[in-house]
């Protein structure tokens, strides 16, 4: 049996009309509902086609139909038509995009808020890697006397500020000088590759600093420590689910929020199965309790190194062009403010 084009048309329409209203439908809604320019009797036949096909089902005993998983799945790899965000979304996301956020766990917070609020459904964020983390750029800005501001950009774009001592004041241009010195010498590497020539070509550099250039490596070796530390997930938006009519079940929710609170499981169920943008329906789930869920995942950079991902959790029954287009661009534009950052 083939699928063939008044085929195509109609399980777009139920797709769409389901992803609408969360009812299901019948042939003569159809016919109402849509042109298509044929009778509710052959539409009810092509139904029949569509439900052999596995591309539809019937819950219960509605007469209407509903999409199955592969129904989702051929919609959304053959029949849905991409969708662009409005001015008034990009404006959102450009605007909070840009406010000056200092710490990377804000950047992935903010973003996190920021998808759930736009798509109305659990945003999952799973931020960078940062165990076996590497030395990116050193700045060092005045604070009090005797004291400054150390900032560490890491190459996977995490940024940490620590206040250290220095014993005396020193001026912008010395700080500078250090810092250079350390961005020169240590670029690229991990606490643990830093050798002791390497440390002391830092040392006669800036012999005038000592106890600068001590309590500087001290907290280098704190901040890039080589003991493995579990990536984060961040989720935003979990009551959002109450809202859906497919978690009216209690049972089923408190199953969901159970597995809210482990994050193995949540870092299994984001993480995409390839680069870029990933939509897994229903039972491609890995996790049996998300199986009635679709996940619409994609992965973020800094200056082209992949470190994290961006996710969105919801019912079979979503606006997969919108949230689509949503994760897009928001991925996009997380990449550019960490790519940003790590300059």
């Amino acid at each position: 049996m083939q699928m063939d084009e008044r085929k195509r048309k109609i399980l777009r329409a139920i797709v769409q009309d389901y992803i609408a209203t969360a009812e299901p439908i019948g042939s003569r809604t159809i016919a109402r509902k849509f042109d298509l320019g044929v009778s509710s009797a052959t539409i009810r036949n092509e139904m029949a086609d569509l439900e052999e096909l596995g591309f539809i089902e019937q819950p219960h005993t509605s007469a209407g139909r509903i999409p199955s998983d592969a129904g989702y799945r051929y919609f959304v790899d053959c029949l849905m038509d991409p969708q662009a965000l409005n001015a008034e979304e990009i404006e959102i996301i450009e605007r909070e995009s840009a406010k000056r956020i200092n710490e990377l766990q804000e950047v992935i917070t903010h973003t996190s808020k920021l998808l759930s609020e736009l798509t109305n459904l659990t945003s999952l964020v799973l931020g960078p890697h940062k165990g076996k983390s590497t030395f990116g750029k050193m700045h060092f800005l005045p604070y009090q006397p005797g004291q400054v501001i150390m900032v560490i950009v890491k190459e996977n774009g995490v940024v940490e500020n620590h206040i250290i001592d220095v014993g005396e004041n020193l001026t912008a241009e010395e700080l500078q000088h250090v810092a250079g010195v350390f961005n020169q010498k240590m670029r690229g590497y991990s606490i643990s590759q830093v050798k002791r020539s390497l440390l002391h070509e830092i040392y006669s550099e800036l012999s005038r600093q000592r106890l600068l250039i001590d309590n500087a490596l001290d907290m280098l070796r704190a901040i890039l420590d080589d003991n493995e530390e579990k990536d984060r997930i961040y989720l935003g938006g979990t009551l959002n689910m109450l809202n859906q009519p497919e978690f009216r079940d209690l049972s089923k929710v408190k199953t969901l929020f159970k597995v809210f609170e482990e994050n193995e499981p949540l870092k299994k169920l984001i993480t995409p199965r390839q680069e870029g943008l990933n939509v897994t329906i229903g039972g491609e789930n890995i996790l049996k309790e998300f199986q009635d869920c679709s996940v619409i995942s994609a992965t973020y950079k800094v200056n082209g190194l992949t470190i994290g991902a961006v996710g969105v959790l919801g019912p079979t029954r979503m606006d997969y062009a919108k949230v689509i287009a949503i994760v897009d661009f928001m991925t996009r534009s997380l990449t550019e403010v960490l790519t940003r950052r790590r300059r």
